[in-house]
């Protein structure tokens, strides 16, 4: 079994949590079985669920209705991926502005655990 760690900024912030907790509870209950996917066959898990996005970033792809969900993550450790930012996406890709957002905390993660 695999693990997942949500990033927690040094705030004490935990940006992924906050975004899941903003959403009704069918879209909660969605993510959570997405996540349970995750835990379950962790780098083994390709489409319709997981999908790799540039360097080190994946991005678990949730679908709810006509929303569309997106947590974008990393493997950290040997088996512990870490959930580092969380978006509704509208069309096309993962907007450039949140693949950043998720790199800076990426690597402020890394240079905590150092």
């Amino acid at each position: 079994m695999w693990n997942i760690e949500y990033y927690q900024s040094e705030a004490g912030k935990v940006p992924v949590a906050e975004f899941i907790d903003s959403l009704d509870a069918k879209s909660k209950a969605k993510i959570a079985r997405t996540l349970d996917l995750l835990e379950e066959f962790g780098i083994d898990l390709g489409m319709p669920y997981a999908r790799h996005l540039e360097k080190q970033l994946w991005e678990l792809r949730i679908r709810h209705g006509r929303n569309r969900y997106r947590i974008i993550y990393f493997l950290a450790t040997g088996e512990t991926f870490v959930l580092l930012h969380g978006i509704t996406k509208k069309t096309g890709p993962v907007p450039r502005a949140d693949t950043e957002m998720a790199e800076r905390r990426r690597n402020d993660y890394l240079s905590r655990r150092r």
